[in-house]
């Protein structure tokens, strides 16, 4: 049974940081493409960040370049989010998942999705 667990989530000021994470089980994590999405009340599940099962490409949403940060321990089948100086509308639940797929930019290039952690940024 495959599960991806996030932990991380809380309520932070903006210009503020925090650090997702998400630990998965139940597959063999290396050969998973992974990623990061968000989602508010009323709207789509939108992409955030993902990177490839080797590390070697990562794309990020315009919306978070250069303030979030992917990355990824396959060793420890743990993929983070981090998240500087963050903006009230960084506010979401937000999502890991992943796929067998090379693309990783939609929700139906994913397989499996965690439940979701609620970030809050007050201004």
């Amino acid at each position: 049974q495959v599960q991806l667990v996030e932990s991380g989530g809380r309520f932070v000021q903006a210009g503020g940081s925090l650090r997702l994470s998400c630990v998965a089980s139940g597959l063999i994590f290396s050969t998973y493409t992974v990623g990061w999405f968000r989602q508010t009340p009323g709207k789509e599940r939108e992409f955030v960040t993902g990177i490839s099962r080797n590390k070697g490409n990562i794309d990020y949403a315009e919306s978070v370049k250069g303030r979030f940060t992917i990355s990824r321990d396959n060793a420890k089948s743990t993929v983070y989010l981090q998240m500087n100086n963050v903006k009230p509308e960084d506010t979401a639940v937000y999502y890991c998942a992943a796929g067998r797929k090379f693309d990783y930019l939609r929700t139906v290039d994913y397989d499996y999705w965690g439940q979701g952690t609620q970030v809050t940024v007050s201004s």
